[in-house]
């Protein structure tokens, strides 16, 4: 069975939806606040075409969600599935962020916790790359059972913490 990258999933607090090119103005609403990536690799990102790409990029890859608080429908982040690996049983949640109102835990948990139930139904392991210096993503994964496991410098010297999450049982 394929892995569904874009499935909607529901919460008490969150849903998280397929990202479309009509959620470009919300989105960017939210993403428009530097303080959202003051300790993230990207810190420009706040930028409107900086953000422009990152939306472009999210759209093109096929996997990226939109999430909208369950309350009162208003866009408040995203997140994406990325990097599905069938032959690893594996697949990467990231490029996440919420609006700062919805920092703290709950909303965080809830994203991840939905993505992760579902990711779990197509494969055994789901890993997250941090920033080396994003202490608050590198706490918040630790925070949903997120284990430490290497770091890791991609193709364009990026470096990341790596943090995986197994499917239970």
């Amino acid at each position: 069975m394929p892995f569904d990258l874009q499935p909607t999933l529901r919460g008490a607090r969150v849903l998280l939806r397929p990202l479309h090119l009509d959620d470009w103005d919300a989105l960017y609403a939210v993403a428009s606040d530097p303080l959202i990536w003051e300790q993230h690799p990207a810190r420009d990102r706040y930028q409107e075409p900086v953000f422009r790409e990152f939306f472009r990029e999210a759209l093109a890859g096929g996997g990226a969600f939109v999430i909208v608080d369950a309350t009162d429908g208003r866009v408040i982040g995203s997140s994406r599935y990325h990097g599905y690996k069938p032959e690893q049983s594996e697949i990467e949640i990231g490029w996440s962020f919420l609006a700062r109102a919805y920092w703290g835990g709950a909303y965080n948990r809830e994203v991840k916790q939905l993505m992760l139930e579902h990711a779990f139904n197509y494969v055994n392991t789901v890993v997250f790359l941090v920033g080396p210096t994003n202490v608050r993503s590198q706490r918040a994964m630790e925070k949903i059972g997120g284990v430490r496991i290497a770091s890791r410098t991609d193709a364009t010297g990026r470096e990341s913490v790596v943090f995986e999450i197994r499917r239970p049982g």
